[in-house]
């Protein structure tokens, strides 16, 4: 019997096969080669399967599903049949650069208390790399303050402890699917800390027809359910639920639609904050990181709503709330006259504020 791999990859495949090629080039590429890759297809209508054989290396393993069920079925199959002592995330799209398993598995090795670590990714957009969307860098605290709010890590860039992961039952929940990775994330955080290494060695390749496109208002109602979740754990079953608020005003940006609306998602949030710092030992530049993003959202959102007319330049000033820098006041104030304008209807009024660009529900961009 041969010994098992040092990394075992998990790979659900579904009509994959124009970009297999690269992806799987990328994995034998990997300066680390104690790996498996375990490829589950899920009755893929082209030539996955084919592709995957032709590459004729041994330590690539391909199961073929009876029937489709999905991505979440199909790496929870995988899951069930790693042998590494880590496992690594990999969509079939998405590329991992040649350092990645030597980097993560040291760091895994190094700190005990790690139970996933992730790196940073850049984009590739019509075979062009771009530079990644996700926040970085990002420590132990920051991950678990902005966890609160959204996915920051994207799922192709993970390797965590299988010891771990098998402590959950299911490895991968059907019902968070689309959200399946932050799901796992939240689950994960109670066996072990998460971490980043701030470097990039992970390419989120982005294309019309993924299922982050498709399966939008799914996608959005998951991740409603796993913020919701975290929430409640964290302050109890009586807290309030601003799930929803987070991502129509948060992730979407649309504006809020009045005080009492603004009022509830930042006192929740407040609250959030004030319960993880006091169950962590955070450094006081950790501390202060919360803190700052946390005015910095807030200043996000109503200045939205302050350009949609929907609320007035005081809210901005209110006590209690973060006030806006020197700096800021000319776009506060312009702000202002665009938001007068729209409700004097002598500008069209908008749906969406100008901080949707910069959110996301899910872990990665569009594909």
């Amino acid at each position: 019997m041969t010994l098992p791999p040092t990394v075992s990859v998990v790979m659900a495949v579904y009509n994959g096969a124009v970009h297999l090629p690269e992806t799987l080039k990328s994995l034998q590429a990997q300066t680390l080669t104690d790996w498996e890759l375990i490829a589950v297809d899920d009755c893929s209508r082209d030539d996955s399967v084919a592709v995957l054989e032709r590459f004729g290396d041994s330590r690539i393993r391909v199961i073929c599903s009876a029937e489709n069920g999905g991505p979440v079925v199909a790496r929870n199959r995988a899951f069930a049949e790693v042998r590494g002592r880590y496992v690594a995330g990999l969509d079939q799209d998405d590329l991992s650069l040649p350092e990645r398993f030597a980097k993560q598995v040291p760091f895994l090795d190094r700190y005990p208390d790690t139970v996933l670590v992730s790196t940073a990714a850049d984009l590739l957009v019509d075979g062009k790399r771009q530079p990644g969307q996700w926040p970085r860098p990002l420590s132990r605290a920051r991950i678990d303050w902005l966890m609160l709010i959204r996915n920051p890590i994207a799922w192709s860039s993970v390797m965590f402890r299988a010891d771990a992961a098998r402590r959950l039952d299911p490895f991968e929940r059907p019902e968070r699917r689309y959200v399946e990775d932050f799901d796992l994330y939240q689950r994960l955080r109670a066996h072990g800390r998460i971490d980043q290494i701030d470097e990039v060695l992970m390419l989120y390749r982005v294309h019309p027809g993924g299922a982050s496109q498709v399966y939008t208002d799914t996608m959005i109602a998951h991740a409603e359910d796993v913020l919701r979740d975290r929430h409640r754990a964290l302050l109890g079953e009586g807290a309030p639920d601003i799930a929803r608020l987070l991502v129509r005003h948060v992730m979407d940006g649309v504006p809020v639609p009045d005080r009492a609306t603004l009022d509830l998602l930042f006192g929740t949030l407040t609250s959030l904050r004030d319960t993880l710092l006091a169950q962590h030992s955070y450094s006081d530049a950790e501390r202060d990181y919360m803190n700052g993003e946390l005015g910095s959202l807030w200043w996000q959102v109503t200045r939205t709503a302050v350009r949609a007319g929907t609320l007035g330049l005081h809210h901005s000033l209110t006590q209690g709330r973060p006030r806006p820098a020197f700096k800021q006041l000319p776009d506060l104030l312009a702000s202002q006259a665009i938001g007068t304008a729209r409700r004097l209807k002598i500008l069209p009024g908008t749906g969406r504020g100008t901080a949707a660009k910069g959110g996301g529900g899910g872990s990665s961009p569009p594909r």
